[in-house]
């Protein structure tokens, strides 16, 4: 993460493989947040386009629903963001982890 560098990037490459900016990520009063919506904002955080902190901020989230974005698609990609199948996914990575 670039978090605490001044320069950031005019745009960064999204979960579909578009350029993303500030002004093509989710508005800031978006409430229906579908799995590409997720993946794009965490994207924009990766990139360093974003903050965690501005991201919190701009959507209001808690620091700890972005993190569960983030390991969602760290361990499972995009599939892993979806509300439906969360269950699947976590016991899948919890049956991994022991072996």
């Amino acid at each position: 993460m670039i978090e605490n560098q001044k320069i950031r990037p005019a745009k960064v490459i999204g979960p579909l493989g578009e350029a993303l900016t500030v002004d093509t990520l989710p508005p800031p009063d978006t409430t229906r947040w579908v799995v590409r919506r997720k993946a794009e904002v965490v994207a924009a955080v990766n990139g360093g386009l974003l903050t965690v902190d501005e991201v919190c901020d701009r959507y209001s989230l808690t620091v700890e629903e972005f993190a569960s974005w983030q390991r969602a698609i760290d361990r499972s990609g995009m599939p892993g963001l979806r509300v439906t199948r969360i269950q699947h996914y976590r016991s899948l990575y919890e049956r991994q982890q022991k072996y």
